[in-house]
């Protein structure tokens, strides 16, 4: 009976060290386990801080060249269609018939002009267009404001199911595309560009070709305005976590590669 009584108690003694260390190693690895579950809380915190902080930074970039962007096109066409037209009403001869009827018109194309510029600038400048028709909508208007231009062919395509990602997002890649844009304007001499957009299935690949002069790796170095617009394109796409890849060689033309993850 006493030997029946003493392996009880021994079983319950053991039992109960067996529970409380089970329950020891419970409470320990819910422990680490909150702690791991804290620390990726942190992490993510802290990467989606700097996400938006790089996002903001990029923003601001952005707005600065935007300014910049502004001022030239307002000195370069705007303000030439302007004074043009300025200089020929300044020196209107109402003596002569025919030629004051010529510097009229010729007042009224400059002034039509500068018209046309700046609407052409405004449309490419309101960012509010991302967030209401998204960015196929806003490319396929900037095609058409490209076209009618008449500086070269352009051709625009999409495939894959397209995804819509938040509008700062889709903001900053039409930034991206605008920027390989006005590189082709200014330095290219491109007579057939190509624009493609694929949704993939975990991000967006596009591609932007040009016929034109291209470049080697010395000459853009040389030329610091040509390298900045490119160093722009490749910090865009870094902050969305995308990258850029652009290959070209002189007189064989430029393809620019962009991904931007969803």
């Amino acid at each position: 009976m006493q030997k029946a009584n003493y392996d009880i108690v021994l079983f319950l003694v053991i039992s109960t060290i067996l529970i409380l260390l089970m329950a020891g190693f419970i409470v320990t690895i819910l422990y680490l386990y909150r702690r791991k579950q804290l620390a990726y809380f942190g992490t993510i915190e802290e990467l989606k801080l700097d996400y938006e902080k790089n996002l903001l930074h990029t923003q601001l970039e952005i707005q600065e060249h935007t300014l910049q962007h502004i001022s030239r096109e307002i000195h370069d066409n705007i303000s030439l269609s302007l004074t043009l037209a300025k200089l020929n009403l300044n020196t209107f001869d109402w003596s002569c018939v025919t030629r004051a009827k010529s510097q009229v018109s010729c007042s009224l194309e400059q002034i039509s002009k500068a018209i046309t510029d700046l609407s052409y600038l405004s449309k490419g400048l309101n960012s509010d267009l991302i967030a209401n028709q998204g960015l196929i909508e806003v490319l396929k208007n900037e095609v058409v404001r490209l076209k009618e231009l008449n500086l070269f062919e352009l051709k625009y395509t999409t495939t894959g199911t397209p995804v819509f990602m938040d509008s700062q997002r889709e903001l900053v890649t039409f930034r991206i595309i605008q920027e390989a844009f006005s590189n082709i304007i200014k330095h290219a001499k491109a007579t057939i560009v190509n624009l493609s957009l694929h949704y993939d299935i975990d991000e967006l690949k596009i591609l932007i070709t040009d016929n034109g002069t291209g470049f080697s790796k010395q000459t853009m170095t040389q030329s610091s305005r040509s390298s900045a617009g490119l160093s722009n394109m490749n910090k865009r796409a870094n902050v969305l976590n995308g990258k850029t890849i652009i290959q070209s060689e002189p007189d064989s033309g430029t393809s620019i590669y962009i991904t931007i993850p969803y």
